[in-house]
């Protein structure tokens, strides 16, 4: 049989009747104490440069496949002003095989903006941080809660999963609001800064391992008892819609990978006929560097095509 719900804490602005925040915070902090995954940027210690690389890292990709190659990262560049001191080809290349390479275009930017305008040290500012190349919301307030303690609602899929749920009662999260998403997750923020941080982490770590999209196992959820959608019985829940993969073999995506692997594994200018080589039909292959040319992974140069180096 269901609990009845818990009565809503005073002062939770955006938090429905029938769910008291402070409760459902202590609870799940308290499971993320005894089962959170160790994980590198969980770790004490773990500065705010590492903890903004493995963010990046993190936002396609998955987790298995990020903690070896954030090490080796970290280990090359410890600091924003070792990796702005080699030019931006030195990035895409040390992120072969992490997909979607202009993510380390944008963090080779923010590494130079970091040296130049803030001496070296991630800014904890929020503000500052959404004013770095390529950082959003979500990297700027998981950076300044997660590295520096900052008490910040930090939302993303997983977090905005758990809120529906548990707190509106809906088996999917309506589409996404920056401004809505944040006053939920304001809402059941603990006042206290490190709980705050905590609940941030578990309400993430939850939506990942728990509270899934396709297979939600409730009955291992730490707070089901105060979960809106597990007392209603799980009203108009189909699961999450399966989104078809499109076809690896043969797509531009993947023409893109050979031309920047070729062009990642000298540095030297690749030519014209060598590119030619590379991929047989000739409307791709156009396609793809006129693409890795625009995205600014590759540049023309006397004899060919480089990696930038500027």
């Amino acid at each position: 049989m269901a609990a009845a719900p818990l009565k809503q804490d005073s002062g939770a602005a955006g938090v429905p009747d029938g769910v008291a925040a402070d409760e459902l915070a202590a609870t799940l902090n308290a499971w993320f104490r005894r089962e959170a995954r160790d994980l590198p940027w969980r770790r004490a210690g773990f500065g705010a440069w590492g903890i903004l690389v493995s963010e990046v890292m993190l936002q396609q990709t998955p987790v298995v496949r990020v903690i070896p190659r954030l090490q080796e990262w970290l280990t090359r560049w410890p600091t924003p002003s070792a990796l702005a001191s080699e030019p931006p080809a030195e990035a895409i290349r040390a992120w072969s095989g992490l997909g979607y390479p202009r993510r380390a275009l944008r963090l080779h930017a923010c590494a130079v903006a970091i040296t130049e305008h803030h001496d070296g040290v991630v800014p904890s500012d929020v503000d500052e941080l959404l004013a770095l190349p390529g950082v959003g919301d979500y990297t700027a307030r998981a950076v300044a809660a997660f590295a520096y303690g900052k008490r910040h609602p930090v939302v993303d899929t997983n977090v905005r999963r758990v809120l529906a749920r548990c707190i509106e009662g809906h088996g999917e999260p309506a589409p996404p609001s920056t401004r809505r998403d944040l006053a939920a997750m304001e809402g059941m923020l603990p006042a206290d800064e490190v709980e705050a941080r905590i609940f941030n982490a578990a309400a993430m770590e939850l939506g990942a391992v728990i509270c899934t999209a396709r297979s939600p196992r409730c009955s291992e959820c730490p707070v089901a008892d105060a979960c809106a959608w597990h007392a209603a019985g799980h009203p108009a829940y189909l699961g999450a819609k399966r989104q078809v993969q499109k076809r690896y073999e043969g797509s531009d995506r993947q023409v893109r990978g050979i031309l920047l692997r070729e062009l990642g594994s000298t540095h030297k200018p690749v030519t014209a006929e060598e590119i030619v080589r590379l991929w047989q039909r000739e409307d791709q292959r156009e396609r793809a560097l006129v693409g890795l040319l625009a995205d600014g992974l590759a540049v023309e140069v006397d004899g060919g095509y480089t990696l930038p180096s500027t």
